[in-house]
């Protein structure tokens, strides 16, 4: 059995996280599609993943893995991305970024 790694997260993010997966973007369906239900080799992902002071997209515990879905408002915002990534990094996590339009057309 595979312990659950504990990592800290603000739980006044808990309602933005349940907004969020209520309210996902056309990308994020498409790959949750492709996530859920351990069909990833066995691998359970959540989503909208509260994490420190962030929300990630897509998280497997398992494996410490985000998957971030960017899209172009992550153009304008690259300095809180920079810093957002380094503190999940901290925590031990790996983050693979994929763009908007590539989860549309080849998930």
């Amino acid at each position: 059995m595979n312990r659950k790694t504990i990592l800290p997260y603000n739980r006044n993010l808990k309602e933005r996280a349940r907004y969020l997966r209520n309210n996902s973007t056309l990308s994020e369906v498409l790959l949750w599609k492709y996530l859920k239900g351990k069909q990833r080799l066995g691998y359970d992902f959540d989503r909208q993943k509260p994490i420190d002071n962030y929300i990630v997209d897509f998280f497997c515990n398992e494996l410490l893995l985000a998957i971030e879905i960017d899209g172009i408002s992550h153009d304008e915002k690259i300095a809180y991305d920079e810093r957002r990534e380094q503190r999940l990094r901290s925590l031990g996590l790996e983050i693979l970024h994929f763009a908007d339009g590539e989860v549309k057309r080849d998930v």
